[in-house]
């Protein structure tokens, strides 16, 4: 149970598409243990984690953000982009849901090597279902690998996950006060991408206030307005990337 947020994280299942077999994540400890000893063993297989990852030569990146911001359409199109570029690493994907394997089949129809985390009622992602999903993942070493955690704003914040990376995305539809209202994740991150830049000219919405928001919380925040539909302003988001395996 989450000290957090009151989700039940004891029945979260890691699965690969299609497959009919489900490796079941049981958690221990008291659902009224202090947040402080949660966050405490969380952040100790955090670490466990960062050093598997390190040993290993593979940049890991938690991708949060709002539900429907567009982060599968994103993987989706960056595995239809780094094949056909000289210098890519191997690319894998940890996909973070309370249910359904939809999103893990979208990456693995683009030829992406992929396991779907369930959380069944849990509304984020842990350290101990990523240490378990990356047995399961089995990416190479120097791989990328992207976890796309659950569509949440809040508790995906407060969860180390041992990634070296953390992005947050949101779309031009959620509106201007995302950042103010979820502050904590927001200035987490060292990446802020804001999507669906093809539909600003049918909306009312204020992109310079959104951008001096991110500002007041993270001066050293780095922003990218893109279109993962459209294709506009991923060059950047690919560069971006590749500068983390350096």
């Amino acid at each position: 149970m989450c000290g957090h947020c009151g989700c039940s994280g004891d029945k979260a299942r890691l699965s690969t598409p299609g497959s009919e077999i489900h490796r079941h994540l049981h958690h221990e400890g008291d659902s009224l243990q202090l947040q402080q000893a949660l966050l405490a063993g969380n952040d100790e297989l955090a670490r466990q984690n960062r050093d598997w990852l390190t040993a290993h030569g593979i940049t890991c990146i938690n991708l949060m953000g709002t539900p429907g911001a567009g982060k599968t359409r994103l993987l989706e199109a960056t595995f239809a982009h780094a094949p056909r570029q000289a210098g890519w690493p191997p690319m894998a994907v940890l996909e973070g849901d309370q249910h359904t394997q939809n999103d893990a089949r979208r990456i693995q129809a683009c030829g992406g090597r992929v396991v779907q985390i369930n959380t069944g009622t849990g509304c984020h992602l842990d350290a101990h279902m990523i240490q378990a999903g990356l047995a399961t993942l089995a990416a190479p070493d120097g791989a990328l690998v992207l976890v796309e955690n659950v569509g949440n704003l809040v508790c995906p914040a407060l969860f180390d996950l041992g990634e070296q990376h953390r992005v947050a995305m949101m779309a031009v539809t959620d509106g201007d006060d995302k950042p103010e209202k979820y502050p904590h994740l927001f200035a987490g991150c060292g990446l802020v991408i804001i999507n669906k830049a093809d539909l600003l000219p049918y909306l009312k919405v204020d992109l310079d206030s959104i951008k001096s928001a991110l500002r007041r919380l993270n001066p050293h925040v780095q922003i990218l307005v893109l279109s993962a539909q459209s294709g506009e302003g991923l060059n950047a988001w690919y560069d971006w990337l590749l500068s983390t395996r350096s």
